[in-house]
């Protein structure tokens, strides 16, 4: 195979809690890694409350959704891709009973015009404290190469 891997690691996205880029461009095609609602800041979880001991006590799936959404917004700008570029997008919700009514909600507004494909998905847990993570894949802008 004679193709080149474009690595992204973007100034605007939490940093990610292992060994690997925030995306990866391979042939005008654009792979995000998982992307949590984490701040770019200071590294917090939006809305997560915790006892003294530490341990998370209730999440805000609103302030958490809005969060990872920015963030793969910021991920797909600073990767030469856009919203209208998505062409795929996995969701993961640790709790589809509680959340995906509110999630789904606040997706639609990011997206009234419905244009990705999109599976979402409940599983156990997550990496870290959060709540929800979107796994994407979109086109990458053709005529800002």
């Amino acid at each position: 195979l004679n193709m080149t891997i474009k690595k992204n690691i973007v100034k605007n996205a939490p940093n990610p809690v292992g060994n690997y880029p925030h995306s990866n461009e391979i042939n005008g095609i654009l792979y995000l890694s998982g992307v949590g609602p984490r701040d770019s800041n200071d590294n917090s979880i939006p809305g997560n409350v915790y006892n003294n001991d530490g341990e998370l006590v209730s999440y805000d799936i609103e302030q958490q959704t809005h969060a990872v959404l920015n963030n793969v917004k910021n991920i797909l700008e600073e990767s030469n891709s856009s919203w209208s570029g998505l062409i795929d997008v996995t969701v993961f919700l640790v709790n589809m009973k509680n959340d995906f009514n509110k999630f789904n909600e606040i997706y639609n507004l990011y997206f009234p015009e419905c244009h990705a494909c999109r599976t979402t998905l409940e599983v156990n847990a997550l990496p870290t404290d959060i709540a929800i993570e979107f796994k994407c894949i979109a086109l990458i802008n053709k005529d800002e190469k």
